[in-house]
C-alpha cells in the first residue's frame, strides 16, 4: 500500500505543516504542467502484481510474509498491509518491439523466486483476486505487517470515523453485512496494477479512456466471485475494496472510487481534487527539496482511484507523470496479467488518440455505471456504449476493441508476433466466456462449494501455466 514512513503518531501541528507543503507542492505541479516540465519520452510500460502466501496443508492465507522477504532478498519483491500478501513488481520498459514478452519474462523470473522460497516454508504463491478459503477471522491487526506506514493508515482512517466500525455490506443471493473493527478488510483484495508513462498533453484523453475502458477491463479480468465462502460478484473485490477503507462521511471523501468527472484539460485536476476533498491521512514531514514534491506524492498515495495519477522522477530533476490502471484482478497466470495489460495499453492508446473523442460520446455517469455493472456481473453484463444501444460486454471487446487494441499496439511499434499472441489470449478468452471468475464458478457447480478443494483445483491448474481460457474442470 506505498511508501512506507517512520512513525505512526502524529501531532496537530504535523497535520497543519504538512497540509502547507502539500498546498505549496502543488501549485509548483500546476506550472509544471503550464511550462511543459514533464519528460516527453516514448510511452513505457509497468505493473505491480499482489499475490497470496498459501498453507500449503490447509490451503489458508499464511503470514509468512518476513520469513519470505528474507530468502527472496529481492527489491522487486515488497509486502503488502496483510502477513500473507505480497507483491511483485516490474521493471519499466519501452513500451515497443517485444517489451510484453520482457515484463512477461521477467514476472515468470519473480514469480519463480517467490515460489522457491515459499516452498521452503511449506507454502504456496498464488495470484487471485480474493483467496476462496480466506475467512473473517484471518483479517484481524495480528496479521497487518509490522510497517509504521499500515499502522498510521489504520489510525487515521478509524479517526476520520470518529472510532465508528466499518461496515462492510455487499448484495446478492447471501447478502453479507459485517462490522470491522479496522482496515484489514483491504488485505482481502489483491490485483493487477498496469503503468502506463504518458505526457501531460495527452494526460486528460488517457485519464478518460481509461475511466471508459474500466468496464470491459474489469470484466474480462474478473478472478474475485468469493469472499467468506458465499459467492458474490465477478469482482466482489471492487465493492469490498471501496467499503474497506472508507472513511465516511460525505462520498466525496472516500478514498476508492471511480470519480465524479472526466478530466478537461489535464490530470492536474486530480491532484487539486486531493487537496479539496481528501483529508491528509499520513501527515510525514520529509526534508526534501519541494521539487521533490514529497508530501504531495505521499497524500496521492492515500488515494486509491481505480484510475490514478502519479507523479515519478526519471532522475532528480526529470519529473514524468503515470496512469495507474488499477480495475484488473489479480490474474491466474503470467500469461493472463500480460494479455490483459497488452488489451489495455493497445486500447487506450487508440481511443486517447480517436479524432472524436471517446468522452464526447458517452458520459461520464454511464461509463461509471458500465464500471460496476461489468463487476458485478461480468462477461453477462450488457451496457450502453457510445451509440446509446446496450450491447453485451463481449461482443463490445469482439467487435470494436480487440481491432482498437491490434491497432493502438501497431502504433506503438510492438512487434506483430507479440501483438497477435497476447491479444489472441483476450480474443479465446472473450469467446469462450472462460474468465478466472467463470472457471471458479463453474468449478463449484460441478464439485461443490468446498473452498479448499477450489483452491487446490486452482494451484494445481495455476502451475501448468496455461491462459484461464484453456484450464478445464478436472
Amino acid at each position: 500500500m506505498g511508501q512506507e514512513i517512520d512513525q505512526s503518531r502524529f501531532s496537530a501541528a504535523d497535520f497543519a505543516e504538512f497540509e502547507a507543503r502539500l498546498a505549496a507542492e502543488t501549485e509548483l505541479l500546476a506550472t509544471w504542467f503550464d511550462q511543459q516540465r514533464f519528460v516527453d519520452t516514448p510511452p513505457e510500460a509497468g505493473f505491480e502484481l499482489e499475490a497470496w502466501l498459501v498453507d500449503r496443508r490447509h490451503m489458508a492465507p499464511a503470514p509468512l510474509i518476513e520469513e519470505l522477504l528474507a530468502r527472496v532478498d529481492n527489491p522487486l519483491v515488497v509486502p503488502e498491509l496483510a502477513q500473507f500478501n505480497l507483491e511483485l513488481n516490474g521493471t519499466p520498459l519501452r513500451l515497443t518491439g517485444d517489451a510484453l514478452s520482457q515484463l512477461a519474462n521477467e514476472l515468470k523470473h519473480t514469480l519463480a523466486q517467490c515460489k522457491a522460497a515459499a516452498a521452503d516454508l511449506d507454502a504456496h504463491i498464488t495470484t487471485v483476486g480474493i483467496l476462496p478459503t480466506l475467512r473473517a477471522d484471518h483479517l484481524v491487526m495480528a496479521r497487518m505487517t509490522p510497517r509504521e506506514r499500515y499502522r498510521a493508515l489504520n489510525e487515521q482512517i478509524l479517526r476520520l470515523r470518529k472510532g465508528e466500525p466499518i461496515w462492510l455490506n455487499i448484495h446478492g443471493e447471501r447478502p453479507l453485512s459485517i462490522e470491522q473493527q479496522d482496515v484489514m478488510l483491504e488485505a482481502a483484495t489483491t490485483s493487477f496494477q498496469i503503468h502506463l508513462k504518458m505526457s501531460a498533453a495527452e494526460s486528460a484523453r488517457i485519464f478518460n479512456a481509461s475511466k471508459i475502458l474500466s468496464a470491459p477491463m474489469v470484466a474480462l479480468a474478473g478472478n474475485s466471485p468469493f469472499l467468506f465462502g458465499r459467492e458474490f460478484w465477478c469482482e466482489t473485490r471492487v465493492p469490498l475494496f471501496e467499503q474497506s477503507v472508507s472513511v465516511g462521511g460525505s462520498p466525496l471523501r472516500e478514498r476508492v472510487g471511480f470519480g465524479i468527472s472526466y478530466a478537461e484539460r489535464s490530470v492536474m485536476e486530480c491532484f487539486r481534487a486531493n487537496i479539496v476533498r481528501y483529508p491528509v491521512l499520513l501527515p510525514q514531514l520529509m526534508d526534501e527539496p519541494i521539487e521533490r514534491l514529497a508530501h504531495l506524492r505521499l497524500h496521492n498515495g492515500t488515494i486509491w482511484r481505480w484510475n490514478r495519477p502519479l507523479i515519478g522522477f526519471d532522475a532528480p530533476d526529470r519529473p514524468h507523470l503515470r496512469l495507474e490502471h488499477r480495475v484488473a484482478a489479480a490474474a491466474a497466470t503470467v500469461a493472463d496479467n500480460v494479455a490483459n495489460a497488452a488489451f489495455y495499453f493497445g486500447s487506450v492508446r487508440a481511443l486517447s488518440r480517436a479524432v472524436t473523442p471517446l468522452e464526447q460520446q458517452l458520459s461520464f455517469l454511464q461509463a461509471r455505471d458500465n464500471f460496476y455493472q461489468a463487476a458485478e456481473y461480468g462477461f453477462q453484463a450488457e451496457i450502453p456504449w457510445t451509440d446509446g444501444r446496450r450491447i453485451p460486454i463481449p461482443r463490445l471487446i469482439l467487435d470494436q476493441l480487440l481491432p482498437l487494441a491490434r491497432d493502438g499496439l501497431r502504433d506503438l511499434g510492438v512487434d506483430r508476433a507479440e501483438i497477435d499472441h497476447w491479444l489472441g489470449i483476450i480474443e479465446q478468452r472473450t469467446r469462450t466466456k472462460r474468465t478466472a471468475a467463470a472457471w471458479q464458478r463453474a468449478w463449484t457447480a460441478r464439485f461443490g462449494p468446498d473452498m479448499a478443494a477450489l483452491t487446490e483445483a486452482y494451484l494445481a491448474h495455476q502451475a501448468n501455466d496455461k491462459p484461464i481460457h484453456e484450464w478445464t474442470l478436472d
